[in-house]
């Protein structure tokens, strides 16, 4: 009753990067920063960057799970609109289209045109 007001649920946007695509962040403190995307959180909106937003975590030691204690260094997530698809022709920053080619739908850099990748089909695009 008096806690925490939640926030009105808005639409996910539409995520065209995929974990394994190679990015840049084009806004924030680690802008110009490119990497591998590790995990995408569609609900949230967000991605995590290999090697971008790192964090420091202090974690207790757990010999079940073989984890040392101390302060452990890992990435957050960061804003799926702060980054944006590395071209593969050039290596800059590009947005991302979805169209039909050859009987199939593909991904493709909207800065030179060259197909990235085929969307798979559980994704729904």
């Amino acid at each position: 009753m008096f806690g925490k007001k939640k926030k009105a649920a808005s639409a996910p946007a539409k995520i065209r990067v995929k974990r394994g695509d190679e990015v840049v962040v084009i806004a924030g403190k680690d802008k110009g920063a490119h990497g591998k995307i590790l995990k995408v959180l569609p609900a949230k909106g967000r991605v995590v960057v290999e090697g971008v937003n790192m964090i420091k975590r202090a974690t207790r030691a757990n010999p079940q799970k073989n984890i040392k204690g101390g302060l452990l260094e890992r990435e957050a997530p960061i804003a799926l609109s702060n980054v944006l698809l590395k071209d593969p022709d050039n290596g800059k920053a590009s947005r991302i289209g979805v169209r039909h080619e050859g009987g199939e739908w593909v991904r493709y850099s909207k800065k030179s045109g060259t197909t990235v990748s085929t969307v798979s089909a559980e994704s729904g695009e």
